[in-house]
């Protein structure tokens, strides 16, 4: 009946059966004369989600989370993750041969100064590592009295054999009815900022970038519609893009062409060698270029400038055709919702499903909507225990049975050509525990608390990030992951630079879409999540005395009702669970063609009464 067809569920290889790799790399070290090397979780460009050819990580250790890092010495390896992965990484990896430690606090570059050695020589690839990076390595080495190599090729590909190819992912043109705003508009917008950072260049080195330029999309990742390239945009003259010509039909080609010199992506070093040569100043995003750029640029006697790639910015405040796709977008992903709630309510009492019938139910309820482009990340569905561990992502070993009793924990999101979509709700199948609706209930209450927030123009993710922990805190509880982050526009469903966390600290713009994402984590029990994404707009508000923004909610789902315990809301709490059910009624009951969603839809959204 069911099946997914953007997700997989097989089981990564991963713990004893890799040891063997991390010996055949260790012997590569030897022969590069190499004490140690850094092994990250990246590709070139530091995207979130890398091709298969880049999985360094996941192939070396096992590791198949979207952050984190290994250091490998001679005889002593580490993995390092941060809270959202510490349960995955403890069971992936083989723990006789790699200790699991902080990504964050302590980072990594504390445990380089309490095992490398005087004399020791610790490799890194200048590609995989931004400058920042690679100075924090610099620095731990220099206090070790040990030495940080840049390897001209990265020896842990010498011993991978089957690594496998480049992508070469179709590149389609991202029409103007989707994109708002055709390339020369954003290219003067573009150089507004370059003028302003006083430069003569600007390298944009995350392919997002490239993609919101140029109003392109791409397939060379998953779950997002990345085409891997590079653009140079100088000061006066045509920019260049350097992207796989294999990639572009004739139709593409004439549409870069347009505005924009195509060149070949080895062509980059060369370019910017020339341009270094004159002296020039070429701006880098701290984000996302690579250690290697830099050091190209100022060997060649150019002057690397590091800062925030401008585009980033710009990128993240949608224009109006955006946010009106976006609202198209999610009201029909909250038809596939609906249904998909529905399903679940009727068949997992039952006894009978899996946590990987719910991943192939709600992505074939997305299918049906006949715009799903792809999934906008491996859906999370985790049940009792699985739902205690952040990003789980479920295989056939790890499957398990939905049991009455249990939470299930269901974040999900789709990518349609005018919006992207990231919604997580908690469902109990049965009767919850007093624990279970107690700590639902507070998340729900720090979910409200974001989605009524009103702050003035320069309130930043970090401001409003305690609003959603508030009710936790009161309790002795928290989250281990932001409150929010980003989301672009047929682009990645996380996107910088503004997010809601304690690190959170770019203003929020009107424009910005952001998901509203608190949660509650009892290991070995259950998990619990409410997120919904959220439009930054005016607030109006009588006798403000300066600019006030607040939130639109976009999403259209219903929360449990049976996890709140009304008992413990205030009444204008109740007055937002309430008016927001109202809405989902009243925008999704009308594009609902099935009597038996439309009956569970209309008792999912009755008003809840205030318990005294």
């Amino acid at each position: 009946m069911f099946e997914a067809h953007f997700q997989t569920f097989e089981d990564p290889e991963g713990g004893v059966a890799l040891t063997a790799r991390l010996a055949a790399f260790r012997e590569e070290l030897l022969r590069a004369r190499l004490t140690g090397f850094v092994i990250p979780r990246a590709d070139q460009q530091q995207n979130e989600y890398v091709p298969p050819s880049d999985e360094r990580l996941a192939w070396l250790t096992g590791f198949t989370g979207s952050a984190g890092m290994a250091i490998a010495l001679l005889h002593e390896a580490a993995v390092f993750v941060d809270g959202r992965y510490k349960l995955q990484a403890a069971q992936q990896v083989d723990k006789k041969a790699w200790s699991v430690e902080s990504l964050i606090e302590p980072p990594p570059e504390q445990w380089l100064g309490e095992h490398l050695k005087a004399g020791d020589r610790l490799g890194f690839d200048p590609w995989l590592h931004t400058f920042a990076a690679a100075e924090r390595l610099a620095a731990a080495c220099a206090k070790a009295g040990a030495e940080l190599v840049a390897v001209d090729s990265n020896p842990l590909d010498a011993v991978w054999t089957e690594r496998p190819a480049s992508p070469l992912g179709a590149v389609t043109v991202h029409g103007i009815e989707f994109a708002g705003e055709t390339e020369a508009d954003k290219l003067d917008r573009i150089r507004a900022e370059i003028a302003r950072l006083k430069v003569d260049a600007l390298v944009l080195s995350d392919s997002h970038a490239v993609a919101w330029t140029f109003n392109i999309r791409g397939a060379d990742v998953s779950h997002t519609p990345l085409p891997l390239s590079y653009a140079l945009v100088p000061k006066d003259g045509r920019p260049t893009i350097f992207i796989d010509h294999r990639k572009l039909s004739n139709s593409t080609r004439a549409h870069l062409e347009a505005s924009a010199e195509v060149m070949e992506p080895d062509a980059l070093t060369a370019t910017l060698t020339t341009l270094a040569q004159k002296g020039a100043s070429i701006a880098l995003d701290n984000a996302t270029a690579a250690d290697a750029l830099s050091r190209l640029i100022a060997s060649n006697g150019g002057r690397p400038v590091r800062s925030s790639d401008p585009v980033a910015l710009l990128k993240a405040v949608k224009n109006p055709i955006e946010i009106k796709g976006t609202q198209t977008a999610h009201r029909r992903d909250a038809v596939a919702l609906a249904r998909f709630l529905a399903w679940i309510d009727r068949e997992a009492p039952k006894g009978g499903l899996f946590e990987i019938d719910t991943v192939e139910a709600l992505e074939t309820f997305r299918r049906d909507t006949g715009a799903l482009k792809d999934v906008s990340f491996p859906t999370i569905a985790g049940t009792g225990p699985n739902g205690a561990i952040v990003h789980y992502r479920v295989t056939r070993k790890t499957n398990r049975r939905i049991a009455v009793g249990d939470l299930l924990l269901i974040d999900s999101g789709a990518q349609y050509e005018d919006g992207t979509t990231d919604v997580t709700r908690t469902i109990a199948i049965g009767e919850p525990t007093d624990e279970m609706r107690d700590r639902f209930t507070r998340v729900l209450r720090g979910h409200i608390a974001i989605a009524r927030a009103a702050f003035p123009d320069g309130t930043s993710g970090a401001q409003l990030d305690t609003l959603a922990r508030q009710f936790l805190w009161h309790a002795g509880l928290d989250f281990a992951h932001g409150t929010g982050h980003g989301v672009g526009s047929y682009l990645s469903v996380h996107e910088g630079p503004a997010r809601i966390s304690k690190l959170g600290t770019t203003p929020l713009k009107r424009g910005m879409i952001l998901s509203n994402e608190p949660g509650y984590y009892k290991a070995d029990a259950f998990g619990i999540r409410i997120e919904n994404l959220e439009l930054v707009v005016e607030a109006h508000i009588d006798g403000a005395e300066q600019p006030m923004n607040e939130f639109q909610t976009l999403t259209l789902a219903p929360i449990d009702r049976r996890l709140i315990n009304a008992g413990r809301i205030s009444l204008r709490e109740l007055a937002w669970i309430n008016d927001y059910h109202a809405r989902v009624r009243r925008e999704v009951m009308p594009l609902l063609d099935d009597e038996a969603t439309r009956v569970w839809l209309q008792a999912a959204t009755e008003p809840l009464a205030h318990a005294k």
